[in-house]
């Protein structure tokens, strides 16, 4: 997993959303992304080439590439973008430097923020753009799609049993995800129990002796197309952890999983999967 994913994911759950009325009647056509999940769903709802400015990391579609870049999460170009002369930025509000933000509203640009709380909230943010760029028909086609592939994900799973799981976020230091996140979403909607979900901190480090307490029989490890890949656990040292003993354990693409796009749906359906092959 590359190491952008961190404070990415981390903040995942304190993003604020801005209601309807406050975006202005004119269609904004010359947009900035601060996220590669606004980048996304832009370009799902047919807003692609209104974008002219975007992040390091924002891939995917592959039209996404030839965006110029602004900066990353570890800070803006702000001279830069303020050349690209956009009519509107879309911010992702903890995944962006406040000091950026607060700078970029002194300068007068036209801030706005992108708020997914939780995986239902990908359809409003999708009906959202579509009324911030011009777009709102296309948008409210996907987001109308995105509701009802989502509903029939939790149709099919919701009466499987359920599946103590230990989802490895990071391997050194080793990191997990409790109940509050937006990826223990996802695994619900699989039926599996995240045997972390108690923990009072949203993204805790561990040890190895607290998954060896937690008991999961089935390990989730998250793979993103990486440039220096994460340190590989050998968790065959400790076949007291029921997972380790029956060598349950399950891959699933971060890349679709850690994103707030519609991608993600096909994240969780690989996912439910894996997991029902494992159960």
């Amino acid at each position: 997993m590359k190491k952008r994913f961190l404070p990415l994911a981390v903040m995942s759950l304190l993003l604020l959303v801005l209601p309807a009325k406050s975006f202005a009647e004119k269609p904004k056509q010359r947009i900035i992304a601060l996220a590669p999940h606004i980048v996304e769903m832009l370009f799902d709802i047919g807003a692609g080439e209104q974008i002219v400015g975007a992040v390091a990391y924002s891939d995917y579609p592959k039209a996404a590439l030839d965006i110029p870049r602004v900066g990353s999460y570890h800070g803006m170009q702000i001279e830069k973008l303020l050349a690209l002369n956009p009519d509107l930025v879309i911010v992702w509000k903890s995944g962006n430097s406040q000091s950026d933000i607060d700078k970029m509203k002194r300068l007068g640009l036209n801030v706005v923020f992108s708020n997914p709380k939780d995986i239902d909230d990908v359809a409003t943010e999708l009906r959202y753009f579509g009324e911030l760029t011009g777009n709102q028909k296309q948008a409210k086609m996907v987001a109308l799609a995105y509701e009802k592939r989502l509903k029939m994900l939790r149709v099919k799973n919701k009466d499987k049993q359920l599946i103590p799981v230990f989802y490895q976020l990071w391997s050194e230091p080793m990191m997990t995800i409790n109940g509050t996140t937006w990826i223990n979403q996802l695994i619900e909607v699989c039926q599996g129990e995240n045997v972390f979900k108690s923990n009072p901190t949203p993204y805790p480090k561990i040890s190895i002796e607290n998954v060896i307490v937690a008991q999961p029989h089935l390990m989730i490890l998250p793979d993103e197309n990486a440039d220096k890949p994460q340190p590989i656990i050998n968790w065959d040292k400790w076949p007291e952890i029921p997972a380790v003993k029956n060598n349950k354990f399950i891959h699933v693409d971060a890349d679709l999983l850690h994103r707030f796009s519609t991608r993600m749906l096909s994240g969780i359906e690989d996912m439910c999967e894996k997991i029902d092959q494992q159960r």
